[in-house]
């Protein structure tokens, strides 16, 4: 059960959108394939590991991109600069997956790239959209009664791939946890990673401010959530919870996790109980009693959100 969230006066979130803009139809992706990506197969523990979007301006390879197995809504995001529950189309956007490689000048600027990606997506997907404001539940992200139980972080990792940046997993099969988690070695960079498990879930946090963690919590709850903390700090904490209520897609979204790993369990392997699965007798909280562990809670408010609406979209794309 989900705690009463309680509702308090009307607050107004500004949206990303901007003012209705002509879009340059003649800036374009030099090169630029589209395909349905092939169905991942999983390792020997069960699992399927995913690694993020690489590439692009202010990337280390500025003028390639490559999208591996992403879904169309992640792509509308990156290209309209929204969050996920700011696009309202077909349930199959966030199921249907693609692989999207393409090149640009390596001087491309992030709004030219996003009217590049925008222009593919109308030219392969032959997509239009319209813009409209609409009411939606949102949150407000606070300190609870008895205060912040936070853990300040001890340093911050310098360098150019500090920022946001995870170590990738170890080659061959992930070390497991006795509580049936891949164990991940996280290093001292900065960073925010979500794992997902049968029926569980996992954030691992290192250097993360409060904004930081509102915008994760966007993400997965598909709302609005606004960090009203006052903490300006930055933190480490792990926080294992049941995605029950959780309407994000429980994984990075495009573009602004750098190289951080996503996971998603299929059925596992012959032969016994596979490693993967929860140890008996776990009782986890949800997102909302995961967070009291921290001293924080999440209030209920309501949002007037712009969204992108999808009034024509193909799930197959054109031929490159």
């Amino acid at each position: 059960m989900l705690p009463a969230i309680t509702r308090t006066t009307l607050i107004v979130f500004i949206g990303c959108l901007g003012q209705a803009q002509t879009v340059d139809r003649s800036l374009t992706f030099e090169v630029a394939s589209v395909k349905p990506a092939a169905p991942p197969s999983a390792n020997g523990r069960g699992m399927i590991m995913f690694r993020p979007p690489s590439g692009g301006p202010g990337s280390k390879d500025p003028g390639r991109i490559s999208y591996p197995f992403v879904s169309l809504k992640m792509l509308l995001m990156e290209a309209y600069n929204v969050k996920n529950y700011q696009i309202a189309g077909p349930s199959w956007l966030d199921t249907e997956r693609f692989d999207i490689n393409a090149t640009m000048p390596p001087d491309t600027t992030k709004e030219q790239f996003r009217v590049m990606l925008q222009n593919l997506l109308a030219d392969r997907f032959k997509l239009t959209i319209h813009r409209e404001t609409k009411e939606l539940p949102a949150y407000v992200l606070t300190v609870a009664k008895g205060g912040p139980k936070l853990k300040e972080s001890a340093g911050v990792t310098t360098g150019a791939d500090a920022d946001n940046a995870l170590p990738p997993p170890p080659p061959g099969q992930p070390t497991m946890g006795p509580d049936g988690f891949p164990v991940i070695p996280m290093g001292g960079r900065a960073g925010l990673f979500m794992m997902m498990m049968p029926g569980r879930a996992r954030m691992i946090a290192q250097q993360q401010t409060m904004s930081d963690l509102a915008n994760r919590l966007t993400a997965e709850l598909s709302r609005p959530v606004t960090d009203a903390t006052g903490l300006t700090g930055k933190y480490d904490f792990t926080l294992t919870f049941v995605p029950e209520g959780m309407g994000g897609r429980m994984g990075p979204p495009v573009g602004s996790m750098g190289p951080a790993i996503g996971s998603v369990p299929v059925a596992p392997p012959s032969g016994g109980r596979g490693l993967e699965q929860p140890p008996e007798g776990e009782n986890l909280p949800t997102i909302f009693g995961a967070l009291t562990q921290l001293g924080l809670k999440l209030d209920g408010k309501k949002s007037q959100v712009e969204l992108i609406v999808i009034d024509r979209v193909e799930k197959t794309p054109s031929e490159n």
